[in-house]
Protein backbone atom coordinates (compact mmCIF):
# COMPACT_ATOMS: atom_id res chain seq x y z
CA UNK A 1 0.00 0.00 0.00
CA UNK A 2 1.70 3.22 -1.15
CA UNK A 3 1.55 6.63 0.49
CA UNK A 4 -0.47 8.15 -2.36
CA UNK A 5 -3.29 5.61 -2.03
CA UNK A 6 -3.53 6.08 1.72
CA UNK A 7 -3.33 9.87 1.41
CA UNK A 8 -6.18 9.93 -1.09
CA UNK A 9 -8.37 7.68 1.09
CA UNK A 10 -7.54 9.60 4.28
CA UNK A 11 -8.12 12.98 2.67
CA UNK A 12 -4.76 14.25 3.97
CA UNK A 13 -1.05 13.57 3.32
CA UNK A 14 0.07 10.29 4.90
CA UNK A 15 3.57 8.84 5.05
CA UNK A 16 4.01 5.17 5.98
CA UNK A 17 6.97 4.71 8.32
CA UNK A 18 6.66 0.94 8.78
CA UNK A 19 4.31 -1.91 7.99
CA UNK A 20 3.95 -5.48 9.25
CA UNK A 21 1.52 -8.28 8.43
CA UNK A 22 -0.27 -9.35 11.61
CA UNK A 23 -0.78 -13.01 12.48
CA UNK A 24 -4.12 -14.77 12.00
CA UNK A 25 -6.68 -13.75 9.43
CA UNK A 26 -7.45 -16.82 7.32
CA UNK A 27 -10.06 -14.83 5.40
CA UNK A 28 -8.70 -11.27 5.69
CA UNK A 29 -5.25 -9.68 5.84
CA UNK A 30 -4.49 -7.23 8.64
CA UNK A 31 -1.50 -4.89 8.34
CA UNK A 32 -0.07 -2.83 11.20
CA UNK A 33 0.98 0.55 9.86
CA UNK A 34 3.02 3.19 11.64
CA UNK A 35 2.28 6.43 9.82
CA UNK A 36 2.89 10.15 9.97
CA UNK A 37 -0.13 12.38 9.38
CA UNK A 38 -0.22 16.09 10.02
CA UNK A 39 3.17 15.95 11.73
CA UNK A 40 2.00 13.35 14.25
CA UNK A 41 2.76 9.63 14.39
CA UNK A 42 -0.16 7.21 14.55
CA UNK A 43 -0.61 3.43 14.62
CA UNK A 44 -3.24 2.08 12.23
CA UNK A 45 -4.48 -1.34 11.19
CA UNK A 46 -5.33 -1.77 7.51
CA UNK A 47 -7.73 -4.62 6.74
CA UNK A 48 -8.20 -6.07 3.26
CA UNK A 49 -9.22 -9.32 1.55
CA UNK A 50 -7.05 -12.39 1.20
CA UNK A 51 -6.67 -14.11 -2.15
CA UNK A 52 -9.73 -16.27 -1.47
CA UNK A 53 -12.73 -15.27 0.61
CA UNK A 54 -15.93 -16.87 1.89
CA UNK A 55 -19.14 -15.98 0.08
CA UNK A 56 -20.86 -15.39 3.44
CA UNK A 57 -18.27 -12.81 4.48
CA UNK A 58 -19.27 -9.15 4.29
CA UNK A 59 -17.26 -6.72 2.18
CA UNK A 60 -14.80 -4.24 3.67
CA UNK A 61 -17.13 -1.24 3.05
CA UNK A 62 -19.93 -3.11 4.82
CA UNK A 63 -17.63 -4.03 7.70
CA UNK A 64 -16.59 -0.38 7.92
CA UNK A 65 -20.25 0.67 8.25
CA UNK A 66 -20.72 -1.87 11.04
CA UNK A 67 -17.65 -0.60 12.87
CA UNK A 68 -19.03 2.94 12.72
CA UNK A 69 -22.39 1.80 14.08
CA UNK A 70 -20.74 -0.19 16.89
CA UNK A 71 -18.35 2.63 17.76
CA UNK A 72 -21.28 5.04 18.02
CA UNK A 73 -23.13 2.56 20.27
CA UNK A 74 -20.27 2.43 22.76
CA UNK A 75 -19.03 -1.03 21.81
CA UNK A 76 -15.29 -1.39 22.53
CA UNK A 77 -14.05 -1.47 18.93
CA UNK A 78 -11.10 0.11 17.13
CA UNK A 79 -12.03 3.57 15.91
CA UNK A 80 -12.88 3.34 12.17
CA UNK A 81 -10.93 6.00 10.29
CA UNK A 82 -11.52 5.68 6.53
CA UNK A 83 -11.87 3.22 3.65
CA UNK A 84 -10.58 2.99 0.09
CA UNK A 85 -9.42 0.74 -2.75
CA UNK A 86 -6.00 -0.50 -3.86
CA UNK A 87 -5.51 -2.52 -7.06
CA UNK A 88 -9.25 -3.03 -7.18
CA UNK A 89 -9.42 -4.50 -3.67
CA UNK A 90 -11.34 -2.60 -0.97
CA UNK A 91 -9.70 -1.88 2.36
CA UNK A 92 -10.56 -0.19 5.62
CA UNK A 93 -8.32 1.53 8.13
CA UNK A 94 -8.93 1.67 11.87
CA UNK A 95 -6.96 2.96 14.79
CA UNK A 96 -4.81 0.35 16.51
CA UNK A 97 -5.94 -0.86 19.94
CA UNK A 98 -3.50 -2.34 22.42
CA UNK A 99 -3.65 -5.82 23.84
CA UNK A 100 -3.64 -9.42 22.66
CA UNK A 101 -6.31 -11.39 20.86
CA UNK A 102 -4.35 -14.66 20.86
CA UNK A 103 -6.69 -17.26 22.33
CA UNK A 104 -3.91 -19.50 23.64
CA UNK A 105 -2.09 -16.59 25.28
CA UNK A 106 -5.31 -15.38 26.93
CA UNK A 107 -5.98 -18.89 28.20
CA UNK A 108 -2.56 -18.94 29.85
CA UNK A 109 -3.16 -15.51 31.36
CA UNK A 110 -6.44 -16.46 33.04
CA UNK A 111 -5.19 -19.91 34.05
CA UNK A 112 -7.42 -22.87 34.96
CA UNK A 113 -9.34 -20.76 37.49
CA UNK A 114 -10.49 -18.30 34.83
CA UNK A 115 -11.16 -14.58 35.12
CA UNK A 116 -14.74 -13.79 36.12
CA UNK A 117 -14.22 -10.03 35.75
CA UNK A 118 -12.98 -10.42 32.19
CA UNK A 119 -15.94 -12.51 31.03
CA UNK A 120 -18.32 -10.04 32.71
CA UNK A 121 -16.75 -7.38 30.47
CA UNK A 122 -17.28 -9.68 27.50
CA UNK A 123 -20.95 -9.98 28.44
CA UNK A 124 -21.31 -6.20 28.70
CA UNK A 125 -19.68 -5.69 25.30
CA UNK A 126 -22.00 -8.21 23.68
CA UNK A 127 -25.05 -6.58 25.25
CA UNK A 128 -24.04 -3.25 23.65
CA UNK A 129 -23.84 -4.94 20.26
CA UNK A 130 -27.31 -6.42 20.77
CA UNK A 131 -28.67 -2.97 21.62
CA UNK A 132 -28.36 -2.24 17.88
CA UNK A 133 -31.63 -3.43 16.37
CA UNK A 134 -33.49 -3.07 13.07
CA UNK A 135 -34.50 -1.03 11.25
CA UNK A 136 -31.15 0.65 10.62
CA UNK A 137 -30.89 2.77 7.48
CA UNK A 138 -27.09 2.86 7.81
CA UNK A 139 -26.91 -0.95 7.51
CA UNK A 140 -29.11 -1.71 4.47
CA UNK A 141 -26.85 -4.54 3.27
CA UNK A 142 -28.00 -6.70 6.22
CA UNK A 143 -31.41 -6.96 4.61
CA UNK A 144 -34.62 -7.81 6.40
CA UNK A 145 -34.41 -9.91 9.59
CA UNK A 146 -35.47 -13.55 9.10
CA UNK A 147 -38.97 -14.40 10.28
CA UNK A 148 -37.56 -17.39 12.19
CA UNK A 149 -33.80 -17.11 12.84
CA UNK A 150 -33.43 -20.75 13.95
CA UNK A 151 -35.03 -22.24 10.85
CA UNK A 152 -33.25 -19.70 8.64
CA UNK A 153 -29.94 -20.84 10.16
CA UNK A 154 -30.75 -24.50 9.46
CA UNK A 155 -31.72 -23.74 5.86
CA UNK A 156 -28.53 -21.71 5.30
CA UNK A 157 -26.29 -24.48 6.65
CA UNK A 158 -28.10 -27.12 4.58
CA UNK A 159 -27.59 -25.00 1.47
CA UNK A 160 -23.88 -24.59 2.17
CA UNK A 161 -23.50 -28.35 2.63
CA UNK A 162 -25.35 -28.95 -0.64
CA UNK A 163 -23.17 -26.40 -2.43
CA UNK A 164 -19.97 -28.02 -1.11
CA UNK A 165 -21.08 -31.40 -2.47
CA UNK A 166 -19.27 -33.46 0.19
CA UNK A 167 -21.50 -35.82 2.25
CA UNK A 168 -21.57 -34.74 5.91
CA UNK A 169 -24.12 -37.07 7.60
CA UNK A 170 -23.28 -35.99 11.15
CA UNK A 171 -23.81 -32.33 10.31
CA UNK A 172 -27.08 -33.16 8.57
CA UNK A 173 -28.15 -35.12 11.65
CA UNK A 174 -27.36 -32.16 13.86
CA UNK A 175 -29.37 -29.83 11.61
CA UNK A 176 -32.31 -32.23 11.75
CA UNK A 177 -32.17 -32.04 15.56
CA UNK A 178 -32.18 -28.25 15.33
CA UNK A 179 -35.38 -28.40 13.27
CA UNK A 180 -37.00 -30.61 15.91
CA UNK A 181 -36.04 -28.37 18.83
CA UNK A 182 -36.46 -24.91 17.30
CA UNK A 183 -38.00 -22.46 19.80
CA UNK A 184 -40.37 -19.60 18.87
CA UNK A 185 -38.52 -16.59 17.41
CA UNK A 186 -37.53 -13.54 19.46
CA UNK A 187 -37.26 -9.89 18.35
CA UNK A 188 -34.11 -9.61 16.19
CA UNK A 189 -30.92 -7.80 17.18
CA UNK A 190 -27.55 -7.22 15.53
CA UNK A 191 -25.44 -10.35 15.80
CA UNK A 192 -21.66 -10.22 15.61
CA UNK A 193 -21.62 -13.94 14.72
CA UNK A 194 -17.94 -14.40 15.63
CA UNK A 195 -17.85 -13.01 19.18
CA UNK A 196 -15.38 -15.40 20.84
CA UNK A 197 -12.00 -15.89 22.42
CA UNK A 198 -9.59 -15.07 19.58
CA UNK A 199 -11.57 -12.09 18.28
CA UNK A 200 -11.40 -10.05 21.48
CA UNK A 201 -8.46 -7.73 22.12
CA UNK A 202 -7.64 -7.79 25.83
CA UNK A 203 -5.15 -5.73 27.84
CA UNK A 204 -4.70 -5.97 31.61
CA UNK A 205 -7.97 -7.85 32.04
CA UNK A 206 -10.02 -5.37 29.99
CA UNK A 207 -11.65 -5.81 26.60
CA UNK A 208 -10.10 -3.10 24.42
CA UNK A 209 -11.51 -4.19 21.07
CA UNK A 210 -14.07 -6.52 19.50
CA UNK A 211 -12.60 -7.60 16.14
CA UNK A 212 -13.72 -9.24 12.87
CA UNK A 213 -17.19 -7.96 12.00
CA UNK A 214 -17.46 -9.73 8.63
CA UNK A 215 -20.25 -12.19 9.52
CA UNK A 216 -22.82 -9.85 11.08
CA UNK A 217 -26.57 -10.17 10.58
CA UNK A 218 -29.94 -9.90 12.32
CA UNK A 219 -31.12 -12.73 14.54
CA UNK A 220 -31.73 -14.26 17.96
CA UNK A 221 -29.32 -12.83 20.59
CA UNK A 222 -28.83 -16.36 21.97
CA UNK A 223 -26.94 -17.24 18.78
CA UNK A 224 -24.03 -14.99 19.84
CA UNK A 225 -24.27 -16.19 23.46
CA UNK A 226 -24.13 -19.81 22.33
CA UNK A 227 -21.23 -19.12 19.97
CA UNK A 228 -19.14 -17.61 22.78
CA UNK A 229 -19.90 -20.52 25.14
CA UNK A 230 -19.58 -23.39 22.62
CA UNK A 231 -16.96 -26.07 23.43
CA UNK A 232 -15.02 -25.36 20.23
CA UNK A 233 -13.94 -21.93 21.53
CA UNK A 234 -12.82 -22.99 25.01
CA UNK A 235 -9.45 -24.31 23.78
CA UNK A 236 -7.36 -25.66 26.70
CA UNK A 237 -9.96 -24.84 29.37
CA UNK A 238 -13.05 -26.87 28.52
CA UNK A 239 -14.36 -26.46 32.07
CA UNK A 240 -14.48 -22.66 31.65
CA UNK A 241 -17.73 -22.46 29.70
CA UNK A 242 -17.45 -18.76 28.81
CA UNK A 243 -14.95 -18.93 25.96
CA UNK A 244 -12.38 -20.85 28.01
CA UNK A 245 -11.82 -17.60 29.93
CA UNK A 246 -14.21 -17.79 32.86
CA UNK A 247 -17.47 -19.14 34.27
CA UNK A 248 -20.65 -18.98 32.24
CA UNK A 249 -22.52 -17.41 35.18
CA UNK A 250 -20.21 -14.38 35.23
CA UNK A 251 -20.53 -13.92 31.46
CA UNK A 252 -24.34 -13.97 31.65
CA UNK A 253 -24.25 -11.68 34.67
CA UNK A 254 -22.28 -9.14 32.63
CA UNK A 255 -24.72 -9.50 29.74
CA UNK A 256 -27.68 -8.73 32.01
CA UNK A 257 -31.36 -9.54 31.75
CA UNK A 258 -33.30 -11.23 28.98
CA UNK A 259 -31.30 -14.46 28.65
CA UNK A 260 -33.30 -17.69 28.33
CA UNK A 261 -30.74 -20.25 29.50
CA UNK A 262 -32.87 -23.05 28.07
CA UNK A 263 -32.03 -21.76 24.57
CA UNK A 264 -28.26 -21.85 25.03
CA UNK A 265 -27.65 -25.60 24.39
CA UNK A 266 -29.55 -25.25 21.11
CA UNK A 267 -27.36 -22.37 19.93
CA UNK A 268 -24.18 -24.04 21.20
CA UNK A 269 -25.05 -26.95 18.90
CA UNK A 270 -25.62 -24.43 16.11
CA UNK A 271 -22.17 -22.95 16.80
CA UNK A 272 -20.47 -26.33 16.52
CA UNK A 273 -22.27 -27.13 13.27
CA UNK A 274 -21.48 -23.72 11.79
CA UNK A 275 -17.79 -23.93 12.73
CA UNK A 276 -17.63 -27.43 11.19
CA UNK A 277 -19.12 -26.08 7.94
CA UNK A 278 -16.64 -23.17 7.93
CA UNK A 279 -13.72 -25.49 8.71
CA UNK A 280 -14.72 -27.80 5.85
CA UNK A 281 -14.96 -24.79 3.51
CA UNK A 282 -11.52 -23.58 4.55
CA UNK A 283 -10.05 -27.02 3.95
CA UNK A 284 -11.64 -26.99 0.50
CA UNK A 285 -10.06 -23.60 -0.22
CA UNK A 286 -6.64 -25.15 0.42
CA UNK A 287 -7.38 -28.24 -1.70
CA UNK A 288 -8.62 -26.04 -4.55
CA UNK A 289 -5.10 -24.67 -4.94
CA UNK A 290 -6.31 -21.07 -4.84
CA UNK A 291 -4.68 -20.46 -1.47
CA UNK A 292 -1.93 -22.82 -0.26
CA UNK A 293 -2.15 -21.93 3.41
CA UNK A 294 -1.07 -24.31 6.17
CA UNK A 295 -3.68 -22.72 8.46
CA UNK A 296 -6.46 -23.55 6.01
CA UNK A 297 -5.18 -27.11 5.56
CA UNK A 298 -5.03 -27.75 9.31
CA UNK A 299 -8.45 -26.19 9.89
CA UNK A 300 -9.99 -28.73 7.53
CA UNK A 301 -8.65 -31.53 9.75
CA UNK A 302 -10.66 -30.47 12.83
CA UNK A 303 -14.02 -31.43 11.28
CA UNK A 304 -14.09 -35.00 12.73
CA UNK A 305 -13.54 -33.69 16.27
CA UNK A 306 -16.37 -31.20 15.77
CA UNK A 307 -18.59 -34.00 14.50
CA UNK A 308 -17.96 -35.90 17.74
CA UNK A 309 -19.03 -32.82 19.70
CA UNK A 310 -22.19 -32.60 17.58
CA UNK A 311 -23.10 -36.22 18.36
CA UNK A 312 -22.79 -35.52 22.09
CA UNK A 313 -24.69 -32.23 21.89
CA UNK A 314 -27.61 -33.73 19.95
CA UNK A 315 -27.83 -36.58 22.43
CA UNK A 316 -28.02 -34.09 25.28
CA UNK A 317 -30.54 -31.91 23.44
CA UNK A 318 -32.82 -34.85 22.72
CA UNK A 319 -32.57 -35.99 26.35
CA UNK A 320 -33.20 -32.48 27.62
CA UNK A 321 -29.92 -32.48 29.57
CA UNK A 322 -27.66 -30.47 27.23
Amino acid sequence: MDDATLSEAAGAPVRVLSRALLSGGAIQQNWLLEVERGGAREDWVLRTDNAATLAVSLTRPQEFALLRAAYSAGVPVPEPLFEGKHDGKPFLVMRRVRGTANAIALGKQVGPGGDAALVRECGKALRRIHAIAPPRHDLPFLGEPPADPALAFVAAMEQRLDDAGTPRPVLEWGLAAMRRHAAPPLPPVLLHRDFRNGNLMVEEGRVTGVLDWEFCGWGDPHEDLGWFCAPCWRFAHQHLEAGGLGPREAFLEGYGTGVDVARLPYWELAATIRWAVIAADQGARFLSGVERSLELALTGHIVPALEMDILKQVEGLDAGTA
